[in-house]
């Protein structure tokens, strides 16, 4: 019983240090653009088309490459 007296408040703080890593993350846009950097390891760096779509950052021009096909078609 009191060992609680020592975890509970650890297991606080562990908290409070999460959450506020986790503000930190949004805050510092972490989070804004999630798609891009999971097709990086799909296309070879010297392909001009993937460096153009990395190159433009703004997420409402780019489309995904599913998209991209089937507005071709």
């Amino acid at each position: 019983m009191e060992s609680l007296y020592i975890l509970i408040p650890i297991a606080i703080i562990f908290v409070c240090i999460a959450v506020g890593i986790f503000l930190w993350a949004v805050k510092s846009e972490q989070f804004d653009d999630l798609e891009r950097r999971g097709y990086d390891i799909l296309f070879d760096d010297d392909d001009t088309k993937h460096k153009n779509a990395v190159s433009d950052s703004d997420p409402i021009k780019n489309k995904h490459p599913q998209q991209q096909d089937n507005d071709n078609a």
